[in-house]
């Protein structure tokens, strides 16, 4: 029977960032399927009470520093971006209006890195247009996307979902009834799904 892995994410979450290039391989790896569940931070956070590591000072310097020493693990370049937090309301809605389109997986990709490797502002529509454009999107269309009702809707009801399950932040991933939080813990969803993470990963 082939095992599922759920993951919920937002491209405001740094610790996302690394999920995002690391899940395919693990999914990959185990021949699991991957279901993306884009879900907006913000609500989350909100409805959990829950508040960003940085608000606490020790914690954020600490977390800065700990982001980097996995991005050797996952070797993957990783710059934090100045204009965090971000407001990703607009583009979490553009992933929902292309998901199960061909657009979708290049799209989580271009937006996990230019957050996350570029330093883009993702609240800017601009950036955003100039973000699909290169993938080849016609950019009106895709921004008349994120002002839809039913992709606002749709987005909601991710987060929602998201929250009832037991998320409190980003990156949620899910295997079974098995909840799985942040970055650190991507060797505990490789082994749910009967991989090693040092097979996919050298550097662990």
């Amino acid at each position: 029977m082939t095992k599922t892995i759920e993951y919920y994410f937002d491209f405001v979450s740094a610790t996302a960032f690394f999920s995002s290039h690391i899940l395919p391989k693990i999914a990959d790896a185990a021949g699991a399927e991957l279901v993306y569940k884009p879900m907006f931070l913000g609500g989350v956070m909100k409805a959990t009470g829950n508040v960003p590591p940085a608000t606490v000072i020790p914690k954020g310097i600490w977390m800065a520093q700990d982001l980097q020493r996995f991005a050797k693990k996952y070797d993957l370049a990783y710059v934090f971006n100045p204009h965090f937090p971000v407001n990703t309301l607009a583009a979490m809605r553009g992933a929902v209006a292309i998901q199960g389109t061909d657009d979708f997986l290049p799209y989580v990709t271009a937006m996990t890195n230019a957050m996350w490797q570029e330093q883009a502002n993702l609240a800017e529509p601009d950036v955003l247009a100039a973000i699909v454009a290169k993938l080849g999107m016609d950019p009106e269309a895709f921004l008349a996307l994120t002002q839809k009702p039913e992709n606002k809707q749709k987005l909601k009801a991710n987060t929602d979902e998201a929250v009832a399950r037991g998320a409190f932040g980003a990156p949620s991933i899910f295997v079974g009834d098995e909840m799985y939080f942040g970055q650190d813990r991507l060797f505990m969803v490789a082994e749910a799904v009967g991989v090693d993470i040092r097979d996919i990963c050298p550097n662990y």
